[in-house]
Formats: C-alpha cells, structure tokens, sequence
C-alpha cells in the first residue's frame, strides 16, 4: 500500500521550465552583472528570500553561479533555478 501513496504524489520539477529564449536572456542578463561587477538581486527557484550579491564566477561545467553577498559569503545557485536578475533596490 505504501508504494501506491508514493508513486499518486506529483513529484516537484528540479528547475523551472522555460524556453531557449528566455535561457539565453538569462546567460547574457549575467554575464553583464559580472562584468559590471555591481550588487544585483536574484530571485531564486524554492527560495523565500530574494539574494543579493556579486556574480563572481559563473561556472560552465557544474552550470553554478557563484554570487558573493555583501557579508562576503558565497552562494552557488543553479544557473536555471535563478529567476529573476534585477537592481538591488535601496
């Protein structure tokens, strides 16, 4: 009976879906935080708090953006469960 619960819950997608072309919006829209090197706020898949940070580094082959907070911590989120890139408001 316990297999037949498990298997009628829908399991939650890992990242949000979206088209190539909001895909490579994203990339360019950090890329050019990096090169900015400015403060952004990132919305962010599963999470409550929006981040605000640096992008540091945006890695190819694990596809982490590495975004410095201004407490100097790193936070490595998955380049497709970041949402939104914007100004930081303030």
């Amino acid at each position: 009976m316990a297999k037949k619960e498990i298997a009628s819950k829908k399991k939650e997608p890992k990242h949000p879906s979206r088209d190539e072309f909001e895909l490579e919006e994203l990339a360019a829209t950090l890329t050019e935080a990096m090169e900015e090197e400015v403060y952004k706020t990132f919305s962010v898949y599963k999470h409550d708090e929006p981040l605000s940070g640096m992008v540091i580094k945006m890695d190819a082959n694990t596809k982490l953006i590495h975004i410095k907070d201004k407490f100097m911590n790193v936070h490595k989120i998955h380049f497709l469960d970041i949402l939104n890139v914007s100004l930081v408001e303030g």
